[in-house]
């Protein structure tokens, strides 16, 4: 009897664990939809911009993006996380959002000659990148979205 309740009890925590883990390929999708990607020196030369082989700007995206600059101890960064967080929400499939911090990733850092923390580079598919420096307001990085990124 107490192994038939075992098992039972194994069955029903193993049914609880999968009912609230979901299912792999929903929780999967949810992660990476409208997440901000944070990046690595390898994965910024692959996604956005390889520095060591092009001497002229050339994206490597296929969507407009955002590369946000930070520290973890920089108070203007923290401020700017949520901020970065609902745009990436709200412009989900239109653009990407990346975040590279600057003290695990410094050749990279200083290859994109950032000197001043937030630094947001805006990336149109075509074009050339802008940047903006500081914490700025919502509206303000919304109101770039739209001239830079060209996104209506």
């Amino acid at each position: 009897m107490k192994k038939i309740l075992l098992i039972i009890s194994t069955v029903l925590l193993v049914s609880l664990f999968n009912c609230s883990a979901g299912d792999p390929a929903t929780r999967s999708k949810a992660a990476s939809t409208s997440a901000v990607i944070h990046l690595t020196n390898t994965t910024f030369k692959q996604k956005v911009f390889n520095y060591e082989i092009n001497k002229q700007w050339k994206y490597e995206g296929n969507k407009p993006a955002i590369v946000d600059f930070y520290a973890s101890w920089c108070g203007p960064c923290r401020q700017l996380t949520p901020i970065m967080e609902a745009i990436a929400k709200e412009y989900d499939g239109k653009i990407i959002i990346y975040k590279v911090d600057t003290d695990a990733e410094e050749l990279l850092a200083q290859n994109m000659g950032i000197q001043s923390l937030p630094t947001l580079l805006f990336i149109p598919v075509n074009g050339k990148p802008q940047i903006i420096m500081g914490a700025v307001p919502k509206e303000t990085l919304v109101k770039a979205i739209n001239d830079v990124l060209l996104i209506k």
